[in-house]
């Protein structure tokens, strides 16, 4: 089908009128609360701030800015004049048309990624990246979405992000401090979105960033790419959004955990959910499903970015360590372990050593005791910057395990917990036939360890006497069934955004802090 010689497109701030081989933008003069075009002034200086700032990415599409003028020659208004781009081109078009898109993709991704590398930094960007700026920007919009509460959106779900929202923001100013120190805040783009974004045989094109409000704008770079991931996934392609990420990660070296990725996929989906409300106030017939679409996508990125702490627990031989690094692999967490951290706080290497009486040696009370306090004090300082942790350990005293309580609590974290057990005579012979490992315990330790163990009711009991996946599945499935999609089938999509297992904490020197 040939392509219109002139077409209209409209939205709720504005409307572009093509004409031949031309774009001609209008603001339209509303007052929306976050932005207000009433003024003609204000109109003509936001125009000429787009062409400004959409040079950066698309320098030969951004022509300039022209006056309409009325009948008596007088100025009532302004246009961003573009160069007009063809609509097959258009990255939404290719998705729906099922196009192939792996080195547009990958193209894409480099483009922002230099972009992102070369864009403005400093304090005054920074200011509006903090933990605080960003739940702020998160408070305003459950604020002008919470009047469709029951009209537009369904309250629980509605319930449910500003919760989970307030819980991850809670517990991780550390990681947007540390994201803030490592220079990824930038003056970006704002709005990544397939329907801006045209694949032409020189390169991507990137059209219409936020230009109305510098502050929304100074973003973390994982934020503005994740605007483009959210939007891709809507459109039905989580593969190319998964490549988008991995190829971004690639480009730019970004190392921030899954956890934020969600987090940001998540703030983008609301921000179209607002965006979707006020059109569905406006009088849009469609507004209303895309704001439940957008919520829903919202809602279950907040629910895979749960930063958490995990518990294995269980007397030697019952296969909790197995259980832990399978659950640590399958949720791209950090492993921490007992037996590794207890050689390693008394110099040793984690090689297995003689057997030492029960409650004896590297085995007594302040050795455990310290143990478990450095376990959980590097699982809080993980969890702060966005990590989950699994932490490996018998956790039969209760004393140990309201020490992690208290290391997730600080870290507004929830703590799940797992008791591995199975018959005394599997446990023997699985004590006795394993290959050396990092534990030191006999069959008469597991013996006695079990017996002394405190009770632990809130844990989920987990019998592992099937095959060691089989478990695993079981584990993920009482504890974390939002992710019961395999590690493989979710790097099919932007879930996890990287492709990673579990990262187990090496034996450190005495300055190591936190993994990092």
């Amino acid at each position: 089908m040939d392509t219109p010689w002139a077409a209209v497109h409209e939205t709720h701030i504005g409307a572009v009128f093509l004409v031949g081989d031309l774009a001609y933008k209008l603001k339209k003069p509303v007052d929306l609360g976050f932005l207000d075009f009433s003024a003609r002034e204000t109109r003509e200086r936001v125009c000429h701030r787009e062409v400004e700032l959409n040079r950066r990415l698309a320098p030969d599409v951004y022509l300039g800015v022209s006056d309409v003028t009325g009948p008596d020659g007088s100025v009532c208004d302004h246009l961003v004049v573009m160069r007009r781009m063809p609509e097959d081109r258009r990255l939404s078009t290719l998705v729906r048309r099922g196009a192939p898109l792996a080195a547009a993709i990958r193209a894409l991704a480099r483009q922002l990624a230099t972009f992102h590398a070369r864009a403005a930094r400093g304090p005054g960007v920074d200011a509006d990246e903090t933990r605080d700026a960003v739940r702020d920007r998160w408070r305003a919009s459950f604020a002008q979405v919470r009047p469709f509460h029951g009209t537009v959106l369904d309250p629980a779900t509605a319930i449910e992000i500003e919760a989970l929202t307030e819980e991850f923001l809670a517990g991780r100013e550390p990681l947007f401090d540390h994201r803030i120190a490592e220079g990824h805040v930038v003056d970006g783009h704002g709005d990544l979105l397939a329907d801006d974004i045209f694949c032409l045989p020189d390169g991507p094109r990137v059209l219409d960033c936020l230009e109305f409000d510098d502050h929304l704008r100074h973003v973390d770079v994982l934020d503005d790419v994740a605007f483009l991931a959210m939007d891709l996934e809507r459109l039905g392609a989580p593969e190319p959004a998964a490549q988008l990420v991995a190829a971004y990660r690639e480009f730019s070296g970004d190392p921030a955990p899954p956890a934020l990725l969600h987090h940001y996929l998540a703030y983008r989906a609301f921000v179209r959910v607002k965006v979707a409300c006020l059109r569905a106030a406006q009088g849009d017939p469609e507004a209303a499903e895309l704001a439940r679409d957008y919520a829903g996508i919202a809602l279950r990125h907040l629910r895979l970015g749960r930063v958490r702490l995990i518990l294995v627990g269980g007397a030697p031989g019952t296969g909790k360590s197995t259980i832990a690094a399978g659950l640590a692999d399958w949720l791209g967490a950090t492993l921490l372990q007992s037996d590794r951290l207890r050689k390693e706080l008394a110099g040793l290497t984690p090689a297995p050593r003689p057997a030492e009486g029960y409650r004896q040696g590297l085995y007594d009370t302040t050795h455990t005791d310290s143990t478990y306090a450095e376990l959980a004090r590097r699982a809080g300082a993980l969890l702060s910057i966005g990590e989950t942790v699994v932490l490996d350990a018998s956790w039969s005293a209760a004393r140990h395990r309201r020490l992690a309580a208290g290391a997730a609590e600080r870290a507004s974290s929830p703590v799940l917990a797992v008791r591995c057990e199975v018959p005394e005579p599997v446990a023997v012979h699985r004590i006795t036939t394993r290959t050396p490992e990092l534990s030191d315990a006999t069959p008469q330790i597991a013996h006695r360890m079990a017996a002394d163990a405190d009770p632990w009711p809130e844990a989920h009991l987990l019998t592992t006497t099937g095959t060691p996946r089989e478990s695993l599945l079981r584990a993920v499935a009482a504890l974390v069934p939002e992710h019961r999609k395999s590690p493989a089938e979710r790097h099919s999509g932007p879930a996890d955004g990287r492709a990673r297992g579990a990262r187990v904490e090496p034996v450190a020197h005495p300055d190591h802090e936190a993994g990092r």
